[in-house]
């Protein structure tokens, strides 16, 4: 059995050689001939596939069209052939018949063209017998040859790490997947028309930082050569961004990449992209606002509805978004009151009644976390604005003034996903300070997720900002509620792959 198996995998392997052959033979056939493909610089692209299709009757029907693309199918009948053309709007099919087009010119095109190949056509518009919408070609120039098979033909890559690896062959031969990032390029888009109608101003903030900061992440490092020093991969994008409140500037944004040096799945990627907005005289109340409709008008945007269905539940962004406290999430799904827990001791034994494991730096806020991670999060679905996190793992956040054990900050859950985190921005520098040095002190005990102390940004806070809300949403989260996708990878062109040994 073993060696009927090798058998037929030393016989797969000698037919793609052939096939890898035969093509280079080809492409040395039309070089040797002056038709080189690859010294040609331009065609004339007057059409797309798609507006031909949709707009046969009104305007091309019997017009002469110059269209480009790839063949991704061919089916020859001896004196004529019929052969699919898909450009980046949609497929087309194309009538090639040897008495339009000359005998030598069709024997040539016959003998050198192969299924995966990029040509320039010209012909006229026409209906099939079928009814198909089509194109009687005057003229096939091939553009580019194509050194390597489309894998299945029309079936695509099955394997989803080998499209994440080739994800040009993935949009080459699985047209829905160019439809998601179509459709991302479009959510972006509105995300940023909304902003800029509300008065915000896209800036550009550094990505290279000399100290990481802003959240609760671990950075990659990389070494500044000329400067001799360490320097971070921003893990987020908030710092810079509140230094222009700072200057003056009332409502500033930025939508870019952020990097973490942290575990790969289906919502996470070591980089990501993040918006980030800041309005200055505002507070969480007015994030709330703006978050929620953004993403409502987002959708409504690009959608054309605000309900979305995710694993077979309707996700509704027009009714207005939930809203429940941390410890009331907790008293709900885990069964267990925090507002009567006084004492680390207390909240201690909690979570060794609940098997949840804590380590000896975490404090009562952290603990109480932990127990919104394992019971609570999963469970809110419809869009949920979570607020009043603990002062332990808030360090940016304005504390609540009438309970100063949690902060002025909101973190929004859709499908059991955090989607958006905002505060009520911290803008005194002595508690600023403080929570600093509290989170160096972390640093220094081993949590790589903890910050240091920015002291430039401090420097900026003495000069005084003012009341602040700030708000960071992940877009890519965003692009896979309103795409349908289940995986980060499947709304990033490039995601992040460990590399294959050879």
């Amino acid at each position: 059995m073993n060696q009927e198996i090798g058998a037929a995998s030393q016989n797969q392997e000698q037919e793609i050689k052939e096939i890898l052959q035969i093509r280079r033979d080809k492409l040395r056939a039309m070089q040797e001939a002056g038709r080189d493909p690859y010294q040609i610089t331009s065609f004339p692209v007057e059409q797309k596939a798609q507006e031909i299709v949709d707009r046969f009757e009104d305007e091309f029907e019997g017009k002469k069209v110059s269209v480009a693309g790839r063949i991704m199918s061919r089916r020859d009948m001896g004196k004529a052939a019929f052969m699919d053309l898909r450009d980046s709007s949609g497929r087309i099919q194309l009538y090639v018949k040897i008495d339009v087009m000359g005998e030598e010119a069709y024997r040539t095109l016959s003998a050198t063209l192969d299924i995966g190949d990029i040509v320039g056509v010209t012909g006229e518009v026409f209906r099939t017998r079928r009814g198909e919408v089509s194109i009687k070609t005057d003229t096939v120039t091939i553009l580019s040859k194509a050194l390597l098979p489309l894998p299945e033909k029309y079936h695509g890559l099955k394997d989803t790490d080998a499209r994440y690896r080739q994800r040009y062959v993935d949009l080459i031969v699985n047209p829905e997947v160019r439809d998601v990032f179509q459709r991302r390029s479009k959510i972006i888009t509105a995300i940023r028309q909304y902003l800029d109608s509300q008065e915000f101003l896209e800036v550009e903030t550094p990505v290279l930082h000399s100290q990481a900061g802003g959240a609760a992440a671990r950075p990659f490092i990389t070494h500044h050569n000329t400067l001799n020093i360490e320097m971070y991969l921003r893990i987020a994008l908030e710092l810079h961004l509140k230094r222009l409140i700072v200057g003056g500037f009332d409502r500033v944004y930025e939508i870019g990449r952020v990097f973490r040096n942290e575990g790969m799945d289906t919502r996470h990627n070591p980089e990501f992209t993040m918006l980030e907005l800041y309005q200055a005289y505002t507070n969480i109340e007015g994030m709330m606002r703006i978050t929620e409709d953004m993403i409502r008008t987002v959708a409504h945007k690009v959608l054309g509805t605000g309900q979305v269905e995710r694993d077979g539940v309707v996700i509704d962004l027009d009714q207005p978004f939930a809203r429940m406290t941390m410890v009331e999430a907790v008293e709900k799904y885990a069964g267990v009151d925090f507002s009567q827990v006084n004492t680390l001791e207390e909240a201690q034994k909690l979570a060794d009644a609940h098997h949840i494991e804590y380590l000896p730096r975490h404090k009562r806020g952290d603990i109480l976390n932990l127990f919104f991670e394992k019971y609570c999060e999963e469970k809110l679905v419809q869009p949920t604005f979570l607020y009043g996190h603990p002062v332990e793992i808030s360090p940016l956040a304005k504390k609540q003034k009438d309970n100063p054990d949690y902060t002025q900050r909101f973190e929004l859950f859709i499908c059991g996903s955090e989607f958006a985190n905002a505060f009520s921005e911290l803008n005194d520098p002595i508690d600023q300070r403080a929570r600093f040095e509290a989170q160096a002190a972390l640093k220094a005990a081993g949590d790589e997720e903890a910050t240091g102390v920015d002291e430039d940004f401090l420097t900026a806070l003495e000069y005084g900002m003012p009341p602040t809300g700030g708000m960071g949403m992940g877009v890519d989260r965003l692009v896979m509620l309103l795409t349908g996708a289940q995986s980060i990878r499947d709304v990033l062109l490039f995601p992040t792959m460990k590399s294959i040994e050879k």
